[in-house]
This record gives structure tokens, sequence and C-alpha cells, in this order.
């Protein structure tokens, strides 16, 4: 083909496809004019295919189960509640806490020993009294008698005692004076007896030697002399016996002095009774008469807290197993929540509280159901590595929470 002829076909393949681009630029016009003019009627039909698009991309969107972020925080919160779990039992497992303990001391309750009308009652309720403090006076009237009527008869009794010490001197007087008088008879008595000793060799040597009369003679003088001897030695061991009767007369009047000086010492114990002292250091309570009040023995008056208290702490008995004396306590009061008091065990008791009860049960005699039992230990204070309980106004009774540190 020539260059003619295919330059004159190129302009009507040209004009062809403007026609063509031309019809389809009006077919696209009428196709937005129908559809902007069918877009008034069909709203509703828009709204569905925008809720089926939202619902589409709803469901596009992926699970949060799984999103890696959702189970690493997961996994750390379950790791810190396993870790803070086994923290925490690690931690319980090394301590033993009851909420059935109370602080406790042995009340001092103060009664007379004497009935009487009380003259003095001391102005101390609710206040600390040093051991020896006068509490109250009971009007004396029998003891003071009592007192005086024992005094007299310890003077009496020291007068007879003087009077036996008297005695005794007179009666070593007497042996003094018997014994000075037995020296003549007793020297003529051995004097004749030595003479008599004389003649009875001089017979055996030579019959003739002495005579007959003269032998007897000497016989009778020393037989006579030998009885004023005698005589003379009785009186002496009577004023000896008179000694020792006027030293057991010293002895019973000493005895008697000791009586009644007993007599005047109990005369005072009965007049003290009437006073009425502290006996030990310690917090007034629960005072129960005033001046004038009539009391006899054994009306309680008033009670002493002492200072010495401890925490009686009824732990049950599965609780016991690692508890020993000495384990360290921590003590907290419910009067003082924010104070911690510090003690140490020292002491569990040997069987269980219902076993001391006025009616102890019988587990024989009917149907037995196995309960955990309580067991009382005691726990004392330490002053040394906690507050001092003496500061604060702690009392039997009072409710604590200790917690024993076992392991």
């Amino acid at each position: 083909m020539s260059e003619d002829q295919s330059n004159a076909a190129e302009p009507d393949e040209t004009e062809d496809r403007k026609a063509d681009d031309g019809q389809d630029d009006h077919g696209g016009k009428s196709d937005d004019a129908k559809n902007s003019g069918g877009a008034k009627g069909g709203s509703d039909d828009g709204d569905d295919s925008k809720d089926e698009d939202s619902s589409d991309e709803k469901a596009k969107k992926p699970s949060i189960f799984k999103k890696p972020l959702f189970w690493i925080i997961l996994i750390v919160v379950v790791a810190a509640l396993v870790i803070g779990g086994t923290l925490y039992y690690l931690n319980a497992r090394q301590y033993e806490s009851t909420d059935d303990a109370f602080v406790d001391a042995h009340i001092v309750r103060i009664s007379p020993k004497v009935a009487g009308t009380l003259k003095s009652v001391a102005d101390i309720d609710n206040r600390h009294v040093e051991a020896g403090r006068l509490l109250a006076v009971i009007e004396p009237s029998g003891p003071e008698a009592q007192v005086a009527e024992a005094d007299a008869n310890v003077k009496q009794a020291q007068a007879q005692f003087e009077q036996a010490q008297a005695q005794v001197t007179a009666a070593q007087a007497n042996r003094d004076q018997a014994a000075a008088q037995a020296r003549a008879p007793l020297a003529t008595a051995a004097k004749a007896q030595q003479d008599l000793a004389r003649y009875l060799a001089l017979v055996r040597i030579d019959r003739n030697a002495v005579a007959a009369q003269q032998l007897d003679a000497a016989r009778a003088t020393a037989r006579s002399t030998a009885a004023d001897a005698a005589a003379a030695r009785q009186q002496i061991d009577s004023a000896a016996a008179n000694i020792a009767v006027a030293r057991r007369q010293v002895a019973a009047a000493q005895a008697v002095i000791e009586a009644r000086r007993a007599s005047v010492r109990q005369a005072n114990v009965t007049l003290g009774d009437n006073r009425l002292v502290a006996p030990v250091s310690g917090q007034v309570v629960n005072r129960q008469v005033n001046v004038g009040s009539y009391v006899g023995p054994g009306t309680q008056l008033m009670a002493i807290v002492p200072d010495h208290i401890w925490v009686t702490a009824n732990f049950k008995e599965t609780q016991l197993q690692l508890m020993t004396i000495g384990k360290p306590v921590e003590i907290k009061v419910d009067a003082y929540p924010d104070v911690k008091f510090r003690g140490h065990v020292d002491s569990i008791q040997r069987g269980a509280g219902q076993a001391f009860a006025l009616l102890p049960p019988q587990n024989a005699t009917g149907n037995y159901v196995k309960v955990v039992q309580r067991v009382p230990v005691r726990i004392e204070f330490d002053l040394k590595n906690g507050p001092d309980p003496r500061k604060y106004p702690l009392g039997p009774g009072m409710s604590v929470v200790p917690t024993v540190k076992v392991r």
C-alpha cells in the first residue's frame, strides 16, 4: 500500500475511535444520570448496603484471643498471682495465730480478817499503789484491850522469872553453907577412920598391942563420925537439888515470858489486821466499800491488778506441733491496734481447757463427736524488745491477737 493510502486510512480510523469514545461518554453520562436520578428513590437500599459493609468490616477484625498482647498480659497476671500466692503461703506457714486470747494476771483481792466498821478508806480508785500502801483501817475495839492485857502478862512473867533467879541464888548459898558446915564432920570422920585403921594394923601384928576396949572405942568413933559425914553430904546434896529446882523454875518463868510475848505478838497481829495494806504493787480496781461500811472476814473490799501481766492464748491443738517455749510472739491488742507488743512463749498447759472445767465432758457416756480442742498457752511480754505494757492501761480480760513465729 502506498503512503497516500495509508495516510487516508488513518484519519478514518481516528474518526471511528472518536465516535466510539463519544458514544461511550454519552453512555457514561446517561448511566450517571440514571444513577443520580434513581438515588432518591433507592436511599433505603443504600443504608442496607452500608450496614452490610460495616458488618463485613467487623467480621474482618481479628479476635482478641488471637492477639499476642492479650496472651502476654494474661501470662504475666497468672504468673504474678502464682508467685504472690506461693510467697504468701510460704510466709503464712511460718506463723500461728488466734483471736481467742486475752490479757491475764493474778488479781489480788483485798479482804479483812476481822469484823468491824471501816474508819478510813484511801481514795485510790483506778490508781497505782506500791506494796505496803495503807488502803483501809477498821475501827479497833477488842484488839487494843488484848494487847494491853498481853503486855501486863508479860510483865508478870518477867517478875516471876526474876524471883526464880533469886531462888537459884539462895539455893546456891545454902549449898555453899552446907558444904562449909560439912567440912568438920568429914574431917572428924576421916581422922576416926585413920585411927581405926592403925589400931587394926597393930592388932594384926600383935594382939596385945592394943587393948580391946580401946579398939572398940575407935570403931564406935569411926561409925559416929561417918554418920555425921553422911548427914553433911546429904545436906549438900539437898542444897544442890534446891539449886536445880530453882533453875527449872527460872526456865519455866522464861517459857512463861515467851508465851506472854507470843500473846502480845498475836494481839498486835490482831490489831494490825485492822489496817489493810497493799500486799503487791499494782492498780486498785473494783472498790466496793466506803467509810462507815461494816465488813467481816472474807468481805471483798477492793482488788489490785499487779504490774506483772501476761497473755493467755487458747490455740487449737492442731497449732501446737511446732510451738515450743521461747518462740517469739507479736502481740496485737485490740485497744491499741497501732502498737506492736513483743513477747515469747513462756509455757504450754499440759491438757486442754475443757478437761479442767467444773463439769468435764464424759465422752464414754454418750455419742462422741470429735471437736478440735484448745490448749492455753502463756505468753510473756518482752520489755526490752518492744513497748512496755506497763505504760498502757492493759488489764485482765482485754482481747489480743498473738502471732507466734513457729518456723
